[in-house]
């Protein structure tokens, strides 16, 4: 019931004009009006970055396929998760003997990835419902995220990148002005979401950000200087970017750029860091 519900909303949303449909997500999530010709908040700097920034590089790097190439050529290969198969659309059964365990994900979205660890997980029909699904649907149309409507959908297959069939943590780099400020890590996002910030070194926070606060002790990765160093180089040129990292047997490797995090709806707790990290996105 909850998905139909959401799905007839972003159909809603996408008849709105962009403007109202952008303001009015934020209002429903924030429970306040944005002040988009003065923002003070970080995530009122996320709504006006969606109405007015208008900079085809937050294409071609949120673009899950085309990034690599940037990828590569600023940090080198070694950075990058192999690409098995991508295509605008799937190939034929019969061509889908692609070696587990593998990921299958959109280039165009946010949470659009189908783990596929065994071939117990394998289910074509369910699959392929997800897939025309994640190629039909458009940030661009319900959320105003303008730069998905340069990014052509596609599909791509990557391998399973952590060998005990868990979910790697995930890195989240807030970069500031080509600077690391905070570190997001989340866990258990298959089970029950939860998240952590530390600053550059790896000093735990206490705010919270759209999700619970996790308990769990969390380890400095052993890289943790190199991938702040990677983060930086490759969102130098940005005023704010968010790069997402990995971090396997020791080795970075890159997972995305994010453009506009949350899409502006994620609620700090305390509310204070909203206006803390509005003030490092000069």
């Amino acid at each position: 019931m909850y998905q139909i519900t959401r799905e007839l909303f972003h159909v809603f949303m996408s008849y709105l004009p962009t403007p109202i449909a952008v303001k009015l997500l934020y209002i429903i999530h924030q429970r306040r009006v944005p002040n988009t010709k003065n923002p003070k908040r970080f995530n009122e700097k996320i709504i006006r970055r969606k109405l007015i920034e208008r900079d085809l590089r937050f294409s071609e790097r949120a673009d899950k396929v085309l990034v690599k190439d940037f990828v590569a050529r600023k940090l080198g290969k070694a950075y990058v998760i192999p690409t098995i198969w991508s295509g605008a659309q799937l190939p034929a059964r019969e061509h889908r003997n692609w070696p587990l365990p593998y990921v299958l994900k959109s280039n165009n979205g946010s949470g659009t990835n189908y783990f596929v660890r065994s071939k117990s997980d394998v289910n074509w029909d369910v699959i392929e419902a997800k897939c025309a699904k994640w190629l039909s649907d458009s940030h661009a149309s319900w959320a105003g995220e303008w730069l998905y409507t340069n990014i052509q959908p596609k599909l791509l297959v990557e391998p399973f990148i952590n060998a005990i069939g868990e979910l790697p943590l995930d890195y989240k780099f807030f970069v500031f002005g080509g600077r690391v400020e905070y570190i997001q890590v989340d866990t258990d996002r298959e089970t029950d979401h939860k998240r952590t910030f530390f600053d550059r070194q790896w000093n735990r926070q206490g705010f919270s950000l759209g999700f619970p606060l996790s308990n769990r002790e969390i380890s400095r990765p052993i890289c943790l200087d190199e991938m702040i160093r990677a983060a930086e180089q490759l969102a130098e040129d940005f005023p704010f970017v968010r790069v997402d990292l990995y971090e396997i047997d020791g080795q970075p490797l890159f997972g995305e750029m994010t453009f506009y995090p949350g899409a502006g709806c994620e609620r700090f707790m305390p509310d204070a860091y909203d206006f803390e990290f509005g003030k490092l996105w000069k």
